[in-house]
């Protein structure tokens, strides 16, 4: 036994059998064995134990059979009693209980339950609506109250046995059979739940809207109206209780010579209050039981709240003293300060016994300052004088303190997730400065971190890095902790997060070379500088260079991986660093940006030219040292004169590769080199051109002199210096069909120079061996092209002496073209001339066509008459509208 939750006081002592009793507010209805109906006042006086009863109404001839039931509706004034085995229904407002209706469907009654319901309509009036359930053997009759009648609700319900107990909760009608319970739905549904036991006798209670209290022999069963238990474990009684009654948070049960109150959860006994032969059992109201024997009435009043809470809290019942000061009646402020001040005290107390998950989910109810909770654990947060619980934390053992940091951990999850819906990452204020109250939720963030940082170092290491990717912790408190653990993958997060990159930077390079270090090698360094972005560009440039410098092709990665902060670096900074630093990297680094990333600065396509040109002329020179005269030969382009006919110098010489044919890198290079001249459409042909030699890469040279329109230097330099008609016809070619500027005079420049081969260059370059004049293939030329030159300018270069008939196929070929041309041009000046004809045709019908206007006439869309000076628009069928009209019109 706990503590005093009631006191008993007697009522009355009747001379007469009880069979029944009724209550509401402070009245008390008896009924006897004889049919009599006593009415009585029951007040309490404050301050004093006894009770003070007054006799109200006597109802001599209520029945002439004993009163086996009765059930008050206050709303109505209404008695409904079962007496002689069928329900009637009285006035309580009158003085002898006049009788309202009997209801003579339920003779052979043998109990009833009623259902009582208040509704609240739309407009906020509230409605009562009463419900009857008779059981008649092995029927339950359904009924509903209206204009001081009971109607029936639905046709009455079958069941398998006579009822012994009925409740009726909510939607469902649980029912007691000698041995067994059952619950049937108003739709007629049945479902059995279990038997009574040894003791046969059903017991029911009502505790709410949806839940019941079942007996099964010395123990009581919580469940809902789907049949659910509602508990785990029932409730235990010292013996077979014969009655319930339910007076929140207590269950009273009259157990022989006693009613036990007993606590529903927790699972308590509270107190064992003995009576004289107690029988029936009423809860009235919160706080106010009646209980009957044969001729007694007592009354257990609640012992006040306070003084309940106070014995409880010291007997370390949190729970019970939680419900208890839930259900008060004290001011408002005063009952939210003690349920607080219960549920810290119980949150500390379920700590202290090592239920850390429950104290927690507690503590987060609570709304507790984090920092309070906190300081439960040793070495997590220095302690302080005045906080607000001012509990020293409790020293937990190994296994303990891991479970404990677990919760932790979830709490501060929970709480930190909140706090950060309206917070911005912050700067570094101290962890303590001042009391926990005066904390700012920035500060309560970082604190927080701080602590589920170290509660990770020490439970679950692998969630440190994912905190502290978006994180408000201390830094120096951090940075001590992941040092002490040697979390250098961590501690490169929490500097990245801080903005601490050069501390990053220098840990990164200092663990590379440390061979058992998480952050070995130059892969970490790489990642972290390619993601810095432009604004850090001087920080790339100060720690690229060790990577660059021992592992080039992967440090060229953190100028050309593609990823969004590498692609927006500052390219010419990026530039003028490699060609300082790793010029050997600067051509990957060109062909990254003008080929992978599509860059038209003209900067860079130079550049890139720049590059492919002194690097050829790099292996060039190489290649002369190691054979100073034949490489002096190749580069000057002097080789043996040979005929301009393609198969007879395959048959009959031995030619040096053609440029970009060159064995290994040279002639990878220059291949390279001439793609990109005869691709790029970005790069200044003027500037590059000067930065070509006189004395080697005619072939390129030519390409570039193309872009800049200068055909006959181009055609020079393919027949003289390198004495290749065949690549001088395709330029020929390529120029007609690209109609570049002077395409029409290409071809009369190539014949012009095979019969008058140039003698030296216009750049002041003569070639060694200058080659030997054709005529014959001048004239093949002039024949083969005759539609893409000039005939004039043609025949104009032709020596005088050539022949007329090697002259006949270009002529006619020309005179044919010129016919055509000008057959052409007759028909389309005859087209245009008809087109003219039919124009002028169409303006004279048109104009032919009058409208005649006057004031009578109207706009058939808004039904106006036209004005002076109104606009308006006339459409093909004839119909006249305002200009402003005709979108209107459909």
């Amino acid at each position: 036994m706990m503590h005093d939750a009631y006191e008993a006081n007697q009522l009355l002592k009747l001379n007469v059998q009880i069979d029944s009793i009724a209550a509401y507010d402070d009245k008390l209805l008896v009924g006897t064995s004889k049919g009599h109906l006593l009415m009585y006042s029951v007040s309490f006086r404050l301050g004093e134990r006894k009770n003070d009863v007054q006799l109200l109404g006597y109802h001599k001839m209520f029945s002439k059979k004993p009163i086996q039931q009765m059930a008050v509706v206050p709303e109505y004034q209404l008695l409904i009693s079962l007496s002689d085995s069928v329900v009637s229904v009285h006035d309580m407002t009158t003085i002898n209980f006049s009788l309202i209706t009997t209801v003579k469907k339920t003779r052979g009654a043998s109990l009833f339950s009623l259902d009582i319901k208040k509704c609240q309509s739309l407009t906020g009036r509230t409605s009562t609506t009463v419900r009857l359930c008779v059981a008649v053997k092995r029927r339950l009759q359904l009924f509903y109250w209206k204009n001081n009648q009971f109607h029936d609700l639905r046709e009455d319900l079958c069941v398998p046995d006579i009822p012994k107990a009925l409740v009726w909760c909510g939607e469902t009608i649980c029912v007691g059979f000698k041995g067994e319970y059952c619950l049937l739905e108003l739709t007629g549904e049945q479902k059995e739940l279990f038997p009574t036991g040894k003791n046969l006798e059903p017991s029911i209670t009502r505790l709410a809207d949806n839940s019941l209290a079942l007996g099964k022999d010395s123990q009581t069963i919580l469940m809902d109206t789907k049949g659910t238990p509602a508990q785990k474990f029932p409730i235990k009684w010292s013996d077979v209780p014969t009655h319930i009654a339910h007076d929140d948070p207590y269950l009273l049960g009259i157990v022989n010579d006693t009613v036990e109150v007993r606590s529903v959860d927790p699972y308590l006994h509270i107190q064992s209050i003995q009576l004289q032969r107690p029988q029936l059992i009423h809860c009235v109201r919160q706080g106010k039981v009646f209980v009957s024997s044969g001729i007694h009435v007592w009354c257990l009043q609640a012992v006040s709240v306070s003084r309940q809470i106070h014995n409880l809290l010291e007997e370390k019942q949190f729970q019970l003293a939680l419900k208890l000061a839930n259900i008060s009646d004290e001011p408002p402020e005063e009952k939210k300060k003690n349920i607080y001040h219960i549920q810290t005290l119980y949150a500390f107390h379920l700590f202290s016994n090592r239920k850390f998950k429950e104290s927690m989910n507690e503590f987060l109810k609570l709304g507790t300052d984090p920092c309070e909770v906190i300081r439960l654990f040793p070495d997590l947060m220095p302690q302080l004088t005045g906080s607000q619980v001012n509990k020293a934390p409790v020293k937990l053992e190994e296994e303990d303190l891991e479970d404990g940091l677990l919760a932790l951990i979830e709490y501060l999850t929970e709480v930190r997730n909140k706090l950060r819906v309206d917070i911005q990452p912050s700067g570094n204020e101290d962890i303590v400065s001042g009391s926990s109250n005066s904390k700012s939720t920035e500060q309560l963030l970082q604190i927080i971190d701080t602590t589920l940082l170290k509660c990770y170092l020490k439970t679950n290491d692998a969630l440190v890095a994912p905190l502290l990717r978006l994180n408000h912790c201390h830094l120096a408190e951090t940075e001590k902790n992941l040092k002490k653990y040697q979390k250098y993958s961590e501690l490169i997060i929490l500097y990245q997060t801080k903005g601490l990159h050069h501390k990053a930077l220098e840990l990164l390079k200092k663990q590379a070379t440390i061979p058992e270090s998480s952050l070995r090698g130059h892969e970490k360094t790489v990642q972290y500088l390619q993601h810095l972005g432009k604004d850090n560009i001087a920080l790339i440039f100060e720690f690229a260079g060790w990577v660059l410098k021992s592992h080039p092709e992967e440090g060229l990665k953190i100028f050309i991986e593609d990823e969004q902060e590498v692609e927006q670096l500052p390219r010419p900074q990026v530039l003028d660093y490699l060609l300082r630093t790793q010029k050997s990297l600067v051509i990957p680094y060109l062909e990254h940006v003008v080929m992978q990333w599509g860059d038209t600065n003209p900067l860079f396509h130079n550049a890139l030219i720049h590059q492919y040109q002194e690097r050829v002329q790099q292996l060039m020179n190489e290649e002369l040292n190691k054979s100073p005269a034949k490489a002096k030969d190749d580069a000057e382009g002097n080789v043996e004169p040979i005929d301009y006919s393609p198969s007879e110098s395959e048959k009959t010489h031995h030619m040096k590769p053609r440029a970009g044919e060159e064995p290994g890198e040279l002639g990878q290079i220059r291949k390279k080199l001439l793609s990109f001249l005869e691709a790029s459409a970005y790069y200044t042909p003027e500037t590059v051109l000067v930065h070509f030699p006189y004395d080697c890469l005619y072939e390129e040279k030519a390409i570039v002199l193309g872009k800049l329109g200068h055909h006959e230097q181009v055609l020079s330099l393919y027949i003289s210096f390198l004495q290749d008609i065949q690549q001088a016809i395709n330029y020929c070619e390529k120029t007609y069909q690209l109609h570049c500027e002077g395409y029409d005079e290409v071809y009369v420049i190539l014949i012009k120079m095979l019969i008058n081969p140039p003698e030296s260059w216009i750049l002041g370059v003569q070639p060694v061996k200058p080659p030997k004049p054709d005529v014959d293939l001048a004239l093949e030329l002039l024949s083969q092209n005759a539609s893409k030159m000039n005939p004039m300018k043609a025949l104009s270069v032709l020596p005088d002496d050539v022949p007329l008939w090697k002259v006949k196929k270009f002529m006619e070929t020309s005179l044919h073209g010129i016919l055509n041309e000008r057959r052409n041009v007759q028909v389309l000046r005859g087209l245009l001339a008809a087109e003219y004809i039919q124009v002028k045709e169409s303006k004279i019908h048109h104009e032919s066509q009058s409208i005649v206007m006057t004031e009578f006439n109207v706009c058939p869309v808004c039904k106006k008459r036209f004005g002076n000076q109104s606009a308006f628009a006339r459409y093909p069928n004839g119909d006249i509208v305002h200009y402003s009209c005709q979108e209107k019109k459909a």
